[in-house]
């Protein structure tokens, strides 16, 4: 055997456990056949490594990228039918590869299920074998440790068992795990580099046992309330509502708020004129029924009751409108929530009037006036009729007319924010045209023909949206993300290592000391620490003289 391999195979020795990652087995191709059970036990041993788990954590993030830039089923299938619309080639590709529902497809819960088996297989075995060197020593100093990266060496007037104590304190005082064995003191620091490694998939497994969780028992549903208006937390008062699959109606947390008042100011001047400088939701709430409380609800800043969180996600305005039929009675009257199509709140709807009226011949008849208000109005002859601010500072509100069947007692859903003038006739104005009017605070628009009028009420309320979510699996997620990087942190700057000291006396009768360290990773810090050592040691054991030095002192 060579000098070379001697040395590389004593180094070996050395750092034997130094790390709890298993050894490699590859199927031979020269050698016997596996068999069934080898062939099992390797692709076990393949799928619990540390490089299959890298890269299914690797496919699981790039599995993600579609969920977030496709619509998902899941989340809003209104806009998954519009992209069906608009795409006839990919449409029927995406649903075939499951790309509509990303999160649920066989695929990306193969991959989740492969990574979750990995990460367990992995961590098992490691955890044991890292308990079993925890109990156990650390091995005693090799025969030549001149073969050591790291090495220092004196010769000292002081006895091999005095070098040895002094070296057993000084290690432990050092907070190395040290014990004396035979000749040398072996010594072992850095533990906590396997500790974080260990907690890193742990908490790998937490982070996806969270996700599950969260994708399992979730809920999450919009509400849209008008001033004045509340919000009880039960099924039938979501404007829209998902959840997970396991997730059951009864685990909605019993609370229930009232919107007092929304407060939007906006910057007046300058460049960031109309950019929002407060939106805020005065909210009364309760939860099961017990004393009602008042709080805030600003955006990132949600309410939290009730183990759900309720975020403030939009806000627009509700003109308050009634209606009267031709003999003046009031059919209609109520806040009309309108979406808002840009940043100035320019904003659209409908107002649909279902009951109660009746035409002049007593026939019951629908109404729905499409409308298009501007809180702040540029003024008729000013160009189109868009808002030139977001706040109220001359609303206007434009609204045409329609009558007829408005297609609501069909059973098919219907968009409140459309009108669907299939079976309605437009009311039309002196020259034949669809009749439309724009209206300030307090004005009448009359219908033609005597069918009644329309007033824009002074009463002008806003609206705020908000999202009630309940995510079980926040909590641990974030648990599972704090320990991860505290992990990662202790496994990449944490370095495990060996020292040992070796004091024998030699055939002149003065002791020779050794020092030497060992890594599990070449390092610049371990011959560092190593000469630190040394250094201490040589405070206790100082070099003894040379042989003439002690010739010329016996003499004196």
């Amino acid at each position: 055997m060579s000098k070379a391999e001697t040395t590389e195979r004593d180094v070996a020795e050395a750092g034997e456990q130094l790390s709890t990652a298993p050894k490699e087995e590859l199927p031979t191709s020269g050698g016997p056949a596996l068999g069934v059970t080898g062939w099992i036990r390797w692709f076990w041993r393949q799928l619990t490594s540390m490089r299959v788990a890298l890269i299914l954590l690797f496919l699981l993030s790039l599995g993600a990228i579609p969920g977030s830039l496709i619509p998902q089923n899941n989340v809003d299938d209104m806009k998954v039918r519009a992209f069906k619309e608009r795409h006839d080639v990919l449409a029927p590709l995406y649903d075939k590869l499951q790309l509509f529902d990303v999160y649920s497809s066989v695929w990306f819960s193969a991959i989740y299920i492969l990574l979750f088996v990995s990460l367990i297989g992995c961590i098992v075995p490691r955890t044991w074998q890292f308990a079993g060197q925890l109990r156990g020593r650390t091995p005693a100093a090799p025969r030549n440790l001149t073969r050591m990266p790291a090495y220092a060496t004196w010769r000292t007037e002081a006895d091999p068992e005095e070098v040895r104590e002094a070296a057993l304190s000084m290690l432990r005082a050092r907070r190395f795990r040290a014990h004396t064995a035979g000749d040398a003191v072996a010594s072992e620091k850095g533990y906590l580099r396997e500790v974080g490694n260990l907690v890193f998939h742990l908490a790998l497994i937490v982070m996806l046992v969270a996700f599950a969780t969260g994708q399992l028992f979730k809920s999450e549903g919009g509400k849209l309330v008008i001033e004045g208006g509340g919000f009880a937390n039960t099924l039938t008062q979501y404007d829209d509502f998902r959840s997970g699959s396991l997730f059951s109606t009864d685990d909605l947390a019993p609370f229930s708020f009232r919107l007092n008042q929304f407060t939007g100011t906006y910057e007046t001047s300058g460049p960031q004129r109309g950019t929002p400088r407060t939106f805020e939701a005065d909210v009364s709430y309760s939860e099961g029924g017990g004393e009602r409380r008042r709080g805030v609800i600003r955006v990132n800043e949600p309410l939290e009751v009730g183990g759900s969180k309720v975020y403030l996600i939009a806000h627009g305005y509700a003109p308050v409108v009634t209606v009267r039929d031709g003999k003046g009675r009031v059919v209609y009257q109520s806040a009309v929530p309108l979406l808002p199509i840009d940043n100035n709140v320019t904003s659209t709807g409908v107002i649909k009037v279902m009951d109660g009226y009746r035409d002049k011949n007593g026939k019951k008849v629908q109404l729905g006036f499409p409308a298009f208000f501007v809180p702040t109005y540029a003024g008729k002859g000013q160009g189109q009729m868009f808002s030139q601010f977001p706040a109220l500072a001359q609303p206007a509100l434009n609204l045409g007319a329609y009558q007829g069947d408005l297609r609501v007692d069909g059973g098919l859903p219907q968009n409140v924010y459309q009108l669907d003038t299939s079976k309605m006739t437009p009311f039309k104005d002196a020259g034949g045209q669809i009749f439309k009017q724009t209206l300030a605070p307090g004005e009448t628009m009359t219908l033609p023909g005597g069918a009644g009028s329309v007033t824009f009420e002074k009463d002008i309320k806003e609206w705020a949206s908000f999202q009630i979510s309940q995510q079980p699996g926040n909590g641990l997620a974030l648990a599972g993300g704090v320990a991860a990087i505290a992990g990662l942190a202790g496994s990449l700057f944490i370095q495990r290592r060996r020292v040992w000291v070796r004091a024998v006396r030699g055939d002149d009768g003065v002791t020779v000391v050794e020092m030497a360290g060992l890594g599990r990773n070449e390092s610049a810090k371990l011959p560092e620490e190593l000469a630190g050592l040394a250094a201490t040691l040589h405070t206790v054991a100082p070099t003894a003289p040379e042989a003439d030095e002690a010739d010329e002192r016996a003499e004196k």
